[in-house]
């Protein structure tokens, strides 16, 4: 049952545009990551004001993200790095520099990685344990790397570029620490470019899919066994900037340069409620509809 959601420009004191949310998995606090600002909200206050701030960035952060237990934040940002931060802190433990502008950072479910993409078509593996990194791979030369999912038990990972296509790898353990990317899959899964990827989550099984969100205005269900087209969500008008599945996968919430976010079912592959109230581009959203973690 879906119960909370964040989607677009949140109504937040002194914030700009924001490029991502991303609630923590004690769903108290959503993150809003903007300019170069990555404020900290309380889910359930009334009151417009971050609970924290954190500042160490210098240009648009376009990815947030916590470990699984919410003991500390990652973030990438066009400034070129990678940081990790203590959430009880406003300042970064951790900063990993890309060397171009980082588009899509996530953490591997063994909570030891953070891998990475950016505008210059390179992806790296950040090696936690190490404090290096331990892989980079390049898919297309000089094509943004625009999104980056892995599946939740860490047995895949997908990167969505600019020029519609998602290269898909196994991922497998090497004799170290290190995981090893083995090529499985090359999609050509849109005309436009692909702006968010995301494999379905664990409740979802035994059905497997991915969706891409794309400029061409449309999102589409891939199966990943054989990675065939199960649906194409249509509705919006203009460019889809990022979706996000329910916990068990039964939905689908978009945001689009139209302004307005959908709930789509995926059974039927319909929409079944258009959000509006923005006045411009919605570009992000987030949704908290799972059951709330048992305190310890």
């Amino acid at each position: 049952m879906i119960t909370q959601f964040a989607f677009g420009k949140p109504k937040v004191a002194a914030a700009t545009h924001v490029n991502r949310l991303e609630i923590t998995p004690d769903k108290h606090y959503l993150a809003a990551a903007g300019n170069p600002h990555i404020r900290l909200f309380d889910v359930n206050s009334n009151t417009p004001q971050p609970v924290m701030s954190y500042d160490s960035h210098t240009n648009n952060v376009m990815a947030v993200g916590f470990q699984c237990d919410g003991n500390w934040m990652y973030s990438g940002s066009e400034d070129g790095t990678v940081k990790i931060w203590d959430l009880r802190a406003p300042g970064f433990q951790r900063e990993y520099e890309s060397r171009a502008a980082v588009n899509t950072v996530v953490l591997h479910p063994n909570q030891t990685e953070l891998i990475s993409g950016d505008q210059n078509g390179n992806i790296r593996v950040w090696d936690l344990t190490a404090n290096s990194c331990s892989c980079e791979l390049v898919p297309e030369v000089d094509t943004a790397v625009r999104s980056l999912t892995v599946m939740w038990d860490g047995s895949l990972v997908v990167a969505a570029n600019n020029n519609g296509t998602c290269y898909v790898w196994r991922l497998l353990r090497g004799t170290q620490t290190m995981t090893n990317f083995e090529p499985l899959h090359k999609l050509q899964a849109h005309k436009g470019y692909i702006l968010k990827c995301l494999l379905s989550p664990e409740f979802c099984e035994p059905h497997r899919y991915l969706a891409t969100a794309s400029s061409d205005t449309t999102v589409k269900i891939w199966n990943v066994d054989g990675f065939t087209l199960e649906k194409t969500l249509t509705g919006h008008t203009r460019w889809v900037w990022d979706c996000v599945f329910s916990v068990d996968g039964a939905f689908l919430i978009t945001a689009s340069s139209d302004t307005t976010a959908r709930l789509w079912s995926m059974a039927s592959g319909e929409d079944i409620k258009t959000y509006q109230g923005h006045h411009k581009a919605t570009v992000c959203c987030a949704l908290n509809d799972g059951a709330e973690p048992s305190p310890s």
